[in-house]
């Protein structure tokens, strides 16, 4: 059977492994181990079967295989082991589940195929058994990644940490170790005391050196300002790095995540659009374009980009979310059942909570979008984990749990006028504190002049307290710098709620100019249609569920089924007139 195993090694190592792990079941039934080189074949072929049947992701049998290989193993005299451990050694090549090898067992190896089954199992704790098994001086680089990896999800960062550091002492490149450890906050000057401890593959000249240890720093501080929350730290910096890499894909689409997460909306879009048009099959974050595209209210694109990741990968959490983000306008039950799918497939990826959190929200079950933005918040806490929190305390008449929640986004994005906000938002809910809101929206608008959500917020509380020609001067003068639709239709609404009706048209229609899909100018409209006719906005239709389902129909259809009430800002957190709109609604 010597020539069959060997046809079998050539299978894996070519991925053809439906073929592969046939061949395996007649190699492991064959016949009786009873002597010491019987007992080896049959180990050989225990494994190869089972690389096969990861290949195939059959994980769960390529576990039984792996475990009967090492059990085997253990029955084959010690002078045999021994002889195999030199032999494995002396060649220098492991297996692995995409590439098989005929050298005798090398059980440290086996050990970490056995973890990587349970990994995928979701079975962390034994995977983790099993990497603890393999002696740290044997450990390669994609050793110490995994076991960094489970060590991050046994929460135990400490040994996380040292396993990333190791895989950089290695090979610096290792991005994914970097995130990490600058997420655990590992300080600028420690990442480059790693690299200087990297060798110096293929005797490259100092110069060359230097110059991949710049740009390396430069995408370590960026890494370090983002873990941080200074995202206009990493920002510039990432801006920077675009100068040296013109048309780089990895750092366009940080760039567009980072300002996906504090709000610069359309700058995100046309970064994520630049990335799309280099690399059309990219998939990564593309499930944060697709929110993005949502609520723009852009469907056209967004049935584009959905249709085109499915093409690539329908199996992709993005994509997953992607669709999401497509039904959410119409059914918001099979939205999240999309959101919940993408959780299925990777349970760290941290959009499918946000998506999962915020879909909670609109079916009015805000005690599971407390669960979804906290799990989001595990795993990395960000603005987005944040706001989310609050709006779902504020739904569920939490106020202290908030406010504790708003200050401790403060507290930690100290340069924040997002975060400024969101404590603002949190007191504007109670009359009595709309004064301390003023002050944090003011304190916000004086950090970031540019911050449109802290000035719409301002704009509301003017208008709750009966100040709409302050309202109106501070609307008017943003209109001044910045072109938005959603200065225009906050400038609309307030005019609508002072009879001037003819100022409240000409903004909607402005605001519809500058965003012709915005989904709140088109119902300020329809009800500033009827305010004009005389007919009352808020009574109700004979023939509304039927125009909800000729809208189910119809993918293009900007109609909603149901009401998406316009944000006070641009980064998801509810102003007060919304949130009280909300809450009436659920």
């Amino acid at each position: 059977m010597e020539a069959a195993r060997e046809s079998m090694a050539a299978l894996v190592d070519a991925g053809l492994y439906d073929c592969a792990q046939t061949l395996g079941c007649f190699l492991v039934s064959s016949s009786p181990a009873s002597s010491e080189a019987g007992m080896s074949m049959k180990v050989e072929s225990l494994v190869l079967h089972g690389d096969a049947l990861h290949g195939e992701k059959e994980f769960r049998r390529a576990l039984s295989a792996y475990k009967q290989a090492m059990q085997y193993s253990k029955n084959i005299p010690r002078q045999a082991t021994s002889n195999t451990r030199s032999s494995v050694t002396a060649t220098g090549r492991s297996p692995s589940p995409n590439s098989s090898s005929l050298a005798p067992l090398n059980e440290n190896e086996v050990k970490f195929k056995i973890a990587l089954c349970y990994s995928a199992l979701r079975e962390h704790r034994e995977a983790l058994q099993e990497m603890e098994g393999i002696p740290s001086k044997a450990r390669t680089l994609k050793m110490n990644l995994m076991l960094g990896k489970l060590y991050r999800i046994s929460r135990n960062n400490r040994a996380a940490a040292v396993c990333y550091k190791e895989c950089l002492r290695q090979c610096p490149y290792v991005f994914e170790a970097i995130t990490a450890l600058a997420e655990m906050g590992l300080s600028s000057k420690e990442f480059s005391l790693i690299f200087s401890q990297a060798p110096n593959r293929g005797g490259k000249a100092p110069g060359d050196s230097l110059d991949a240890q710049r740009w390396w720093n430069r995408y370590v501080e960026a890494q370090c300002c983002i873990a941080s929350h200074d995202y206009k730290g990493g920002l510039d910096i990432y801006l920077d790095l675009m100068q040296r890499f013109l048309n780089n894909v990895h750092i366009l689409l940080e760039i567009a995540k980072v300002e996906a997460i504090i709000g610069r909306n359309d700058e995100a879009i046309m970064n994520f659009e630049k990335a799309r048009l280099i690399d059309p099959n990219i998939m990564t974050y593309m499930d944060e374009y697709a929110i993005l595209l949502k609520s723009k209210s852009d469907y056209t694109k967004l049935n584009k980009l959905v249709h085109d990741m499915l093409h690539i990968d329908p199996a992709r959490p993005e994509t997953c979310l992607a669709l999401a983000a497509l039904w959410e306008r119409k059914d918001e039950r099979k939205a999240l059942t999309y959101a919940e799918k993408s959780l299925r497939v990777d349970d760290r990826h941290i959009t499918g909570y946000i998506m999962k959190g915020n879909l909670h929200l609109l079916l009015n079950r805000p005690d599971l979008a407390v669960t979804d933005f906290r799990g989001a918040q595990e795993l990395r806490a960000d603005l987005r984990s944040y706001q989310g929190l609050v709006r779902a305390y504020l739904a569920l008449s939490k106020c202290k749990d908030a406010l504790f929640t708003a200050r401790e986004a403060m507290k930690v994005m100290h340069q924040s006028a997002k975060a400024l906000k969101l404590v603002g938002d949190v007191h504007a809910i109670s009359s009595s504190g709309r004064e301390k809101a003023r002050k944090f929206y003011e304190s916000a608008i004086r950090l970031e002049p540019g911050f449109l959500g802290a000035a719409l917020a301002l704009a509301d509380l003017h208008v709750a307290e009966g100040r709409n020609k302050d309202a109106v001067l501070l609307l008017e003068r943003y209109l001044r710098q910045w072109a938005d639709d959603s200065l225009h239709i906050k400038l609309a609404q307030v005019f609508a709620a002072t009879n001037m009706l003819s100022d409240a048209l000409s903004h909607y229609q402005s605001a519809l100019r500058i965003n012709p899909h915005n989904e709140a100018a088109k119902k300020g409209l329809e009800r500033l249609e009827k305010q004009m006719k005389g007919v009352d906005p808020d009574a109700p239709e004979e023939d509304e569920e039927n125009e909800a389902d000729d809208v189910d129909g119809d993918q293009d259809d900007a109609e909603l089924l149901h009401g998406n009430w316009k944000t006070s800002d641009d980064d998801g957190c509810l102003s007060l007139t919304a949130m009280i709109r909300y809450v009436r609604y659920v």
